[in-house]
């Protein structure tokens, strides 16, 4: 008799669970998701303003939809930025500090909630293909994980093409990951400078189904961050024919959803995990390690062809997805019941909130009110590279708290072996080194205030100057509300070192 009770009881619990989520799924039922993530991509897009990048799929797509011109990772960490992406939570409390592979082993704490697994909930299919890097698996679970490499996006999206036209009448959501354009493949020895090869083949060679754009060193812009030498414009022309390659994987993608009938019914975000592979960016917490492209086609969406002024960041997908899915409630920035585990509690009990917010709301707003801030947070990459920092900026000013300022800024192996770094590091300390110099790289002092108006370069640290007295008290103060409210582990730091 209580073995039937019991299974009873169960029946009774999964009717009403399933009952709860049945006004979601027909909300959702046409609408798919994919989120196209690049890797150690910047704003390298023409849509960006950039004149030498040939990106014609992510330009068409900013003229469909809506393009985000202030979009900022949280951290400019792989493994790191993509917990953040996945979950809507800072990665100093989704506890994935740093990199998930191989001794690193950093990965998120078991109760954190993700998106493959709450779409999942709430009845979507759900896959990934390429680049994952976060751990544990079944907190980051997808029903498939599609075959093919990162390094080639068109092959990628063919991929998915039996994913897209299954005959399921389930909404679906894609992960798209590519390689590119992150470092890999060694050094082209064959070229002047040997620059890294950033996924691509020797000798001009193409991947297959590739339409191979390549670059002349003389003929790439070389950002501000960086020295105009002849390594780093070697290094800029491999950097970017790998981009052009993720472009045309973004057409390839595009081409199959409007095949398979899915387009209408799919809401597309493309965007990065951070900023380019340079010394300079990734790892850092300066302007061209945070910012990241962010487009959006949102097939339902009165207003294409739209730019927002807002201020977002990369902990804002989760809950924009979930959202779209019908599974959000956004006036407690907290995912509905049927969509979490434990009817719908966080760690410590109550609504499952996120440190990020809805962007649908915004899609019809050129610069809405309350977006004029982001924070960031960045603590590992690799493991043996501890160097906690701790960002607020604002539409003009910004404050960096390097936690760990007496130590030399760590540098990430690939960085480290780049040759556009190598050739200024051989120089010595007072090399040059973009609009710094080598030793100001290396070596950072406690707080970074900068007036991004007056200095969009970063180049004027305003922290000992008296005249902002007051503005680094109040960057101060919204740090520690921000690690207050964010449950930041580090907030300790401000009370005994």
């Amino acid at each position: 008799m209580r073995h039937w009770l019991q299974r009873w009881a169960r029946g009774v619990w999964r009717a009403v669970v399933l009952g709860a989520a049945l006004p979601l799924l027909a909300a959702a039922a046409e609408r798919n998701i994919v989120l196209f993530v690049g890797d150690d991509l910047g704003t390298t897009l023409g849509c960006y303003g950039d004149q030498v990048a040939l990106t014609s799929n992510a330009d068409r797509l900013a003229r469909e939809g809506i393009v985000f011109r202030q979009a900022f990772c949280t951290t400019a960490s792989c493994s790191a930025s993509r917990s953040v992406l996945l979950s809507g939570l800072h990665n100093h409390r989704n506890g994935h500090y740093g990199h998930q592979h191989d001794y690193h082993k950093f990965s998120s704490h078991p109760w954190v909630q993700t998106l493959p697994v709450m779409l999942g909930r709430m009845g979507y299919r759900t896959a990934r293909i390429g680049k994952h890097h976060n751990g544990p698996e079944e907190v980051y679970l997808f029903d498939l994980k599609l075959p093919g490499t990162g390094r080639n996006p068109v092959e990628m999206a063919d991929q998915c093409e039996a994913f897209l036209k299954a005959k399921d009448p389930r909404p679906f959501f894609l992960h798209f990951a590519t390689a590119d354009p992150h470092r890999g493949g060694g050094n082209a020895t064959e070229l002047a400078h040997t620059p890294n090869r950033f996924g691509n083949r020797p000798d001009r060679g193409e991947h297959l189904g590739v339409r191979e754009v390549f670059y002349e060193p003389a003929k790439v812009p070389v950002p501000a961050f960086l020295p105009d030498t002849p390594q780093t414009r070697a290094e800029l022309s491999q950097y970017y024919q790998s981009v052009s390659r993720v472009d045309q994987g973004l057409g390839r993608l595009v081409e199959l959803l409007k095949k398979s009938g899915q387009w209408e019914r799919t809401l597309l975000i493309f965007t990065s995990d951070h900023g380019m592979a340079f010394a300079g960016a990734k790892t850092t917490v300066y302007e061209p390690g945070l910012r990241v492209p962010f487009l959006m086609h949102n097939p339902y969406a009165k207003v294409r062809g739209a730019n927002s002024e807002a201020m977002i960041s990369l902990a804002d997908v989760t809950p924009t997805l979930l959202d779209f899915a019908g599974g959000l409630d956004a006036a407690q920035g907290a995912a509905k019941p049927a969509a979490v585990a434990a009817a719908g509690k966080g760690a410590k009990g109550g609504p499952y909130r996120f440190h990020g917010r809805t962007l649908l709301p915004l899609l019809a707003k050129d610069n809405p009110p309350g977006w004029d801030f982001h924070f960031a947070s960045h603590t590992f990459h690799e493991i043996q590279m501890y160097y906690p920092m701790r960002v607020v900026r604002g539409r003009q000013y910004k404050l960096i708290w390097n936690l760990a300022h007496p130590l030399p800024f760590p540098f990430a192996s690939d960085l480290w072996d780049a040759p556009s770094w190598q050739a200024q590091w051989k120089l010595g300390l007072d090399a040059p080194y973009g609009r710094k110099s080598v030793r100001q790289y290396v070596h950072r002092p406690q707080f970074e205030l900068y007036d991004l108006v007056a200095d969009p370069h970063e180049t004027r640290n305003l922290a000992s100057d008296p005249k902002h007295a007051a503005v680094l008290s109040d960057y101060k103060s919204r740090l520690k509300r921000y690690q207050q409210e964010t449950q930041d582990p580090w907030i300790q730091k401000w009370d005994y070192e």
